[in-house]
């Protein structure tokens, strides 16, 4: 169970236009959207909603929001950079057979829910572990996601309707995929790489770095994940 967990999250990958035309059935919909519903939420509030996408109509119309905000982005980088942002795929919103927004209501709870009183954007971050708990469930199930979020989220409140207190999150892509690739796309197309942890972790303190042993652990250990990574590209059985 443990190794399945670790091969599940280390091989999860953000899937940007690699999708199958291969329709993803309500069932499976259903676990994920399941999954999702399980996640912990600040003050049980559960923030979340989901706008399951299947049309092409509408697809079309986050496409075209998509490809105005990035034709803004493209115009933020110099030089080389610009030209290896155009050459990337950043979006699979026609490809891929369902599309998810995930909202988050400001006003789920009412006006005072526990956790929130001190930290408003608590209902934020708890629709943000939803959307973490979805993409781990996909790729459990052989699934691929994407996150689009070069599109600009008042585009988003008026193709889905959403009221003033409704927040879009996450506008996700989802189906099955040939591949999963052993490294982000983005690392292995030199945009950037993962950094090394031990420069992340401090002790007690912003900037502390005393604590040695657990350093040098974290050195040490720093390859582990690549027993998992490429280990399960396999789709799993149909559960029953």
């Amino acid at each position: 169970m443990i190794q399945g967990f670790y091969e599940t999250l280390f091989n999860r990958r953000d899937v940007r236009g690699e999708f199958r035309s291969d329709a993803v059935s309500d069932e499976v919909l259903a676990r994920l959207l399941i999954a999702a519903h399980h996640a912990p939420s600040v003050g049980l509030s559960q923030p979340w909603n989901f706008i399951v996408v299947k049309s092409d109509e509408t697809k079309s119309r986050v496409h075209k929001a998509f490809c105005e905000a990035n034709a803004e982005a493209i115009d933020l980088f110099d030089g080389d950079r610009k030209q290896q942002y155009q050459r990337l795929r950043l979006q699979g919103i026609l490809d891929a057979p369902v599309n998810l927004c995930v909202t988050c209501d400001r006003t789920r709870g009412g006006d005072v829910v526990l956790g929130r009183t001190h930290q408003r954007d608590m209902d934020l971050y708890s629709t943000v572990c939803a959307v973490q708990n979805l993409w781990l469930a996909a790729r459990a199930e052989g699934l691929g996601m994407g996150w689009v979020s070069i599109i600009k989220p008042e585009a988003l409140g008026e193709i889905f309707q959403l009221p003033e207190s409704v927040v879009p999150i996450a506008y996700l892509c989802l189906g099955y995929v040939d591949y999963f690739r052993e490294r982000p796309e983005l690392e292995e197309k030199g945009w950037e790489k993962r950094a090394a942890l031990k420069d992340m972790v401090f002790s007690e303190q912003w900037g502390n770095t005393n604590d040695h042993h657990l350093l040098n652990t974290l050195d040490e250990q720093q390859d582990w994940p690549l027993g998992f990574i490429g280990s399960s590209g396999e789709e799993p059985e149909e559960q029953i």
